[in-house]
């Protein structure tokens, strides 16, 4: 009977999610909904619309016009976004918990430039000549340019920057032009910046006509880079025209954030239900760093928050517990983290899992993991391979 009444929950809070977000849903009106218990499908759907969802949106649209234009994890748009869900699922009766945790946190926050300042002023387009590393140190400088053991031309080997070596005699303070090959972008900027480099250009190979060793680098510093200076990738044309320029200044601007940041998941449960067979309902919070994230995924977590509003004075057979991640922008953090930090025990007490993301899209679909491999070999997590409860015959 605890599955049946689990299913019930399920296709209840999946309409509910999934119906307020299409003009046209029936309502009971506001008074009827604060004065009368939700606990059924049809109750729940006229009680959830889109016009509640559209309020938590103008909600999340505003924290984030005044902190900057996003609410990227860490940073203060994230947080007022989390006291907002907060406070709404308290007057709602709920009892909050706040998870925090810290990350590496790293985004574009907007746009980067490279400029030529001498012997001529040139602007150079961004995602055209040059871009920003993945993993790059925030940073805006203007210095001369020392180009580091460099060779041009198809079928070179390049080893720039790699080893300490070839820094010998560089002008501390000056911009280093580095190129790609044989040694990983996080040992060319470390040994760079260890020279003194204030910034970086790192242009492609070049040794090859592939468009991967001609473009701009799609390549990353990693996670483990120390260097703590801006580090921008410019296409190979590029970098062998700065190679061949004289009396070289640029100004190199890394518009990014990259440090530790505690950030937080927010987690409640319905007051009542069996806490060994729990429904979990989630969404991720945050946006990305260079913008408001008012459907990715301010959406979903709009649209979960309206459905628990919906269920304050609901008592299910099955606890029903809802979840706003942090820093899934980031790699997924703050559902990784709460997974690994839940002891085996309370896993198991968890039945399903249901996850709404980007759910104002007019192209959505709804995904199913293939948790039993029947389509792709591609596993899935421990109870993945649960099916639905069998039929009943008679």
């Amino acid at each position: 009977m605890i599955v049946k009444r689990r299913g019930l929950i399920v296709a209840g809070i999946t309409l509910a999610v999934l119906g307020s977000m299409q003009a046209g849903v029936a309502n009971a009106g506001p008074a009827a909904c604060d004065n009368r218990t939700n606990d059924t499908i049809q109750k729940l759907l006229e009680c959830v619309t889109l016009d509640g969802v559209r309020e938590h949106q103008a909600a999340f649209q505003d924290i984030a016009n005044a902190n900057g234009g996003n609410r990227f994890s860490g940073l203060p748009g994230h947080d007022k976004s989390v006291e907002y869900v907060v406070d709404r699922l308290t007057a709602a009766g709920y009892h909050p918990t706040v998870q925090s945790f810290d990350y590496l946190a790293f985004a574009v926050l907007g746009p980067s430039a490279l400029q030529q300042t001498a012997p001529s002023v040139i602007n150079y387009v961004e995602d055209v000549d040059f871009g920003v590393i993945d993993q790059s140190d925030d940073g805006d400088v203007t210095a001369a340019v020392t180009a580091v053991d460099l060779q041009l031309g198809i079928g070179n080997t390049s080893t720039s920057g790699c080893e300490a070596a070839d820094y010998a005699g560089f002008p501390a303070g000056n911009i280093a032009l580095l190129q790609r090959g044989t040694c990983t972008f996080e040992i060319k900027a470390e040994n760079a910046a260890a020279a003194g480099a204030v910034g970086i250009v790192i242009f492609n190979q070049g040794n090859t006509a592939d468009p991967s060793r001609q473009g701009i680098p799609a390549v990353t510093l990693s996670a483990n880079n120390t260097s703590g200076i801006p580090v921008l990738g410019t296409t190979y044309p590029l970098g062998e025209t700065l190679a061949a320029t004289p009396g070289l200044r640029m100004r190199v601007f890394a518009n990014v954030v990259r440090e530790t940041k505690t950030t937080f998941n927010v987690l409640a449960e319905t007051n009542n239900g069996n806490d060994s067979n729990v429904v979990m309902v989630g969404a991720h919070l945050d946006s990305v760093g260079e913008g408001p994230g008012i459907n990715d995924n301010g959406s979903g977590s709009a649209a979960i928050l309206e459905v628990a509003e919906a269920m304050r004075k609901v008592k299910p057979v099955n606890t029903v517990r809802f979840a706003w991640w942090g820093a899934e922008e980031s790699g997924l953090v703050g559902s990784r983290h709460y997974v690994t930090n839940l002891p085996q025990a309370d896993r198991d007490k968890i039945a399903l899992y249901l996850n709404f993301d980007m759910i104002g899209s007019p192209n959505y679909v709804r995904f199913v993991y293939d948790g039993d491999n029947s389509s792709f070999a591609v596993g899935g997590p421990e109870g993945a391979q649960a099916g639905p409860p069998p039929r009943r015959t008679r």
